[in-house]
């Protein structure tokens, strides 16, 4: 894009902005900080020469929901994004809202029900035991060589109440997932490509809340709108556009009863491995790992 045509969108935006039915939404969400409020978003549009070309009302959009959740969207925090999104459907640009691994963190912590909540990259020596059916094990003790990269990423969490559960995701199994619901991972760019630790943070964190964590009002709203092109934010309607949103499919995937039914099933020959992953079932990446290792 040419300097001449930059200046002319950032003025397109800017104006936009200043509509007063935008102009009294946003004082509806964040009252006198509405200028700064402008200001961040124009900061983040100035600085991507995708969003530059996105349709404004979808960044306006993104923005609110990130203001709704009161995340901040400044990208160096890393609470919240609003992400360049090319929509195959109608064949323009439009900016989604990308929930961030501290936003995740921060938004769980707000709900006051988890004891502890973590979430750590596993190196190859800190893998003491594998064990997809009891858990896994860790030596955290264990420093990784300078410049190692990460085998894969695990969290945990612990309520009040005393329940806890794990997650843990190979690299392969992160990067499988963020293909299937990520343009910007697929592309190359974006905050997959310039914050890739942190994505997989969330990603690995957000599935195992989303599987197995009380979700408060607030958290369940972020799960919802998260790498969806916000279409309104009071109403609560988002488009995943070429893909459903993570946490509905891992409402649907098999218990731990029927997992262990289909593994006694395969183990005496009762039926084919390939026809069960080739079935109906949906699996959690663990669960289609026990399954293929079979």
């Amino acid at each position: 894009m040419s300097n001449t045509n930059a200046i002319q969108k950032a003025k397109d935006i800017k104006t936009f902005l200043n509509n007063p039915a935008i102009q009294k939404k946003m004082y509806e969400l964040v009252d006198k900080n509405t200028a700064s409020f402008a200001t961040s978003i124009m900061q983040i549009v100035n600085n991507n020469e995708m969003l530059l070309n996105a349709d404004p009302l979808s960044i306006f959009n993104a923005a609110c929901m990130a203001a709704t959740l009161n995340l901040p969207i400044n990208n160096s925090f890393g609470f919240a994004y609003i992400v360049p999104y090319h929509n195959k459907k109608t064949g323009r640009v439009d900016a989604q809202f990308q929930l961030g691994y501290k936003g995740l963190i921060q938004l769980a912590q707000r709900s006051a029900q988890f004891e502890r909540l973590v979430s750590l990259p596993v190196y190859k020596a800190q893998l003491a035991e594998k064990d997809l059916i009891n858990g896994f094990k860790f030596d955290w003790e264990v420093e990784p060589d300078e410049n190692e990269k990460p085998i894969g990423f695990y969290a945990y969490f612990k309520l009040i109440n005393g329940f806890n559960a794990e997650l843990y995701m190979t690299t392969s199994q992160i990067d499988k997932h963020a293909k299937r619901y990520s343009q910007s991972f697929k592309k190359g760019y974006g905050v997959w490509a310039d914050n890739y630790e942190q994505m997989a943070l969330k990603t690995v964190t957000k599935l195992l809340l989303s599987k197995y964590a009380p979700l408060s009002i607030e958290l369940q709203k972020a799960v919802l709108s998260d790498q969806s092109v916000i279409q309104d934010v009071t109403e609560d309607k988002f488009d995943y556009i070429d893909n459903q949103n993570t946490s509905l499919d891992l409402s649907v995937t098999v218990d731990d009863e029927l997992m262990q039914t289909l593994i006694e099933n395969i183990t005496t020959g009762e039926v084919s491995k390939e026809a069960v992953l080739n079935g109906d079932y949906k699996f959690t990446p663990e669960q289609r790992e026990v399954i293929e290792g079979l």
